[in-house]
């Protein structure tokens, strides 16, 4: 029997086991922070090859990055790991932003509070420079000890806020009953900062900067996106089913997805617009469809 014919095989099962590996291994670790995203201001600390990066906030500044493109829809997902002990005032942020006075925008909004006391999870939902649709949350683990994974689905059927995967906040498009839907090109950011004003119990606990620096940790830099850079979004190219995001499985939740929404909703959600009357006296038209 000819050697080259009897170890062909062999070397091709290794070949693909190592492919296999390979592919697993970058999985895992995720694409390196400067492949996608660019420092925009502070201080930001690259770590583990570019795996990881930290943020981090004095009291001279804080510190940010954004995605160096734009998207027009996408999945995008991000491991936080929120700064520890007393973090009153301090405010990391992952969101989706356009630029200009009537931007979208799509936000996490991490609010530190007292050593002890539970951090509050805020999010928002801006269309045409319209916000005030902030929905809070107190998360049911502790994220200050450990990475946990926090996404947002951005397609032409609706909005989604996950928080390791599970759905906490739906926004859906109803432009056909006059409601804003977010449609701008926008880039992801992250960034740690000041919002002692008011972030904790509305600007009464300030920050203790003797804790300083505060310090957040981000992993996981690979977009799944529409690239939307340098022109308007064309809604058949960027809504189009070719891209998995916008496929049938993403234009509503499952029956388990709505399940598990609305018993985060029923147990963790500690602040709704929708039902602040002293707010608005008649809920937004958007609450019908999205509690």
């Amino acid at each position: 029997m000819n050697k080259g014919m009897s170890t062909s095989p062999i070397l091709y099962f290794v070949s693909i086991m190592f492919l296999i590996v390979m592919a697993d291994a970058r999985a895992r670790g995720g694409r390196a922070f400067d492949e996608n995203y660019v420092v925009t201001w502070g201080n930001v600390l690259k770590l583990n090859q570019g795996k990881e990066v930290q943020l981090s906030m004095d009291k001279a500044a804080g510190s940010a990055f954004e995605s160096k493109h734009n998207y027009g829809s996408g999945f995008f997902q991000m491991r936080i790991k929120l700064p520890a002990q007393d973090s009153a005032g301090v405010v990391t942020a992952f969101y989706l932003t356009s630029k200009g006075n009537t931007h979208d925008e799509l936000d996490f909004e991490f609010l530190g509070n007292r050593g002890g006391r539970p951090i509050a999870l805020q999010t928002n939902v801006f269309t045409n420079g319209q916000g005030n649709r902030e929905q809070k949350f107190v998360l049911w683990f502790d994220p200050t000890q450990d990475f946990h994974t926090y996404g947002i689905l951005w397609n032409p059927y609706q909005i989604v806020f996950y928080v390791d995967k599970i759905p906490i906040r739906i926004f859906k498009n109803n432009r056909r009953y006059g409601v804003g839907y977010p449609s701008k090109a926008m880039k992801v950011v992250a960034s740690l900062w000041n919002g002692e004003k008011w972030a904790t119990d509305g600007g009464k606990a300030k920050t203790d900067w003797s804790y300083a620096p505060f310090k957040a940790n981000f992993q996981r830099f690979a977009n799944s996106g529409c690239h939307a850079d340098g022109r308007n979004i064309n809604a058949k190219v960027c809504g189009s089913a070719t891209y998995w995001w916008n496929t049938r499985k993403y234009r509503m939740l499952s029956a388990y997805e709505l399940k598990a929404l609305k018993n985060v909703r029923a147990k963790f959600m500690n602040y709704d617009y929708c039902s602040d009357r002293s707010r608005f006296s008649v809920p937004p038209t958007e609450c019908r469809w999205n509690q």
